[in-house]
């Protein structure tokens, strides 16, 4: 068994526990107390030139514990400070050590747009991602087939959030575009089997039409890898790790973005 069926399984588990734990009108009521969300989508379109989503990320099944002494809530205060255009939080406890209640608190202290990043497979986790205040979650293409795909982007939409669609391949982009998708990930890493291809993004890139806002994912580390890709028309990137075990997280968003200490 793969990682990703196995994190599958535990998920659709979670998820049934979830549902049967009587919080749906609890999520409903916070959904309906919270502020409006704020777009992901228009954060990255607007951003004038390079746009990072920076991730909350504490561990990961292929790289194991890489910054559990972060905390999260600073770390995110640092990103704002720093030029970040988004927070990404992971919220996956099981193998990447996040939690729901990082985004929650992170939500309560910055003004940027704050993407959920789990793995999401049933509306009720949907309810919650709205319930803890996150402004767009993560659809993951190979992990819903495309009916399932579009009635969690429709759900998503119409509680306000946006829906970060991932994909690694062409068949994958075909389906998000099929389904509506304008905010579409590109991951390098195949997460099946933790590959990198670091051509995938500008071999997927040019499929998808004008209006749809691209981000680039994974393996991402220097300046010059984000050139590259601008190079190729993408323009915004999601990164974590070369963050978060840099040692300087401020400093090394400043150094991505190109922003020169003062």
């Amino acid at each position: 068994m793969d990682f990703l069926a196995k994190i599958v399984a535990h998920k659709l588990e979670e998820s049934l526990t979830l549902f049967e734990s009587g919080k749906m009108a609890t999520f409903r009521s916070a959904i309906a107390q919270r502020p409006r969300p704020i777009s992901l989508k228009k954060a990255l379109d607007q951003t004038p030139g390079r746009a990072i989503i920076a991730e909350v990320k504490r561990a990961s099944p292929s790289k194991g514990e890489l910054a559990m002494g972060l905390e999260p809530v600073e770390l995110a205060r640092i990103y704002e400070q720093n030029g970040a255009a988004a927070v990404s939080v992971l919220t996956e406890m099981a193998f990447f050590q996040g939690d729901p209640a990082f985004l929650q608190e992170i939500k309560l202290e910055v003004n940027l747009p704050v993407l959920r990043k789990d793995f999401i497979l049933e509306p009720i986790q949907i309810y919650e991602s709205a319930a803890l205040g996150a402004d767009a979650l993560l659809l993951l293409v190979n992990l819903l087939e495309a009916g399932k795909l579009r009635a969690l982007l429709l759900l998503t939409r119409s509680l306000g959030l946006e829906a970060l669609v991932e994909v690694h391949t062409q068949k994958e982009m075909e389906t998000a575009l099929a389904v509506g998708a304008d905010l579409i990930g590109i991951n390098h890493r195949d997460l099946h089997t933790f590959r990198m291809d670091m051509d995938r993004a500008l071999e997927l890139a040019p499929l998808a039409p004008p209006g749809v806002t691209l981000v680039a994912a994974s393996g991402l580390k220097t300046k010059a890898d984000l050139k590259r890709l601008e190079q190729g028309g993408i323009k915004n990137f999601l990164i974590g790790e070369a963050l978060v075990v840099s040692g300087h997280p401020g400093g090394k968003l400043r150094e991505l973005l190109g922003i020169k200490e003062q």
